[in-house]
């Protein structure tokens, strides 16, 4: 597999036998997937928040119709 150096970007290299452009850079890889994960958690708490605040609706609603 011979690959040859990415003049714009110094982290990238290509394969010249299947055209596939890899990064080599190991630490920003695991910044992005780190970066990811983050994303992906505040996701799922939004959603958790979304669904508490539903139900303390229906709570009040349900308080405030006795």
């Amino acid at each position: 597999m011979a690959k040859k150096r990415i003049k714009e970007n110094p982290d990238l290299v290509k394969d010249t036998d299947s055209g596939a452009v890899i990064n080599t850079n190991s630490n920003a890889f695991a910044k992005r997937r780190m970066q990811m994960l983050d994303q992906r958690n505040k996701e799922e708490r939004f959603e958790q928040m979304e669904k508490d605040i539903a139900e303390i609706k229906k709570l009040i609603k349900k308080l405030g119709s006795k």
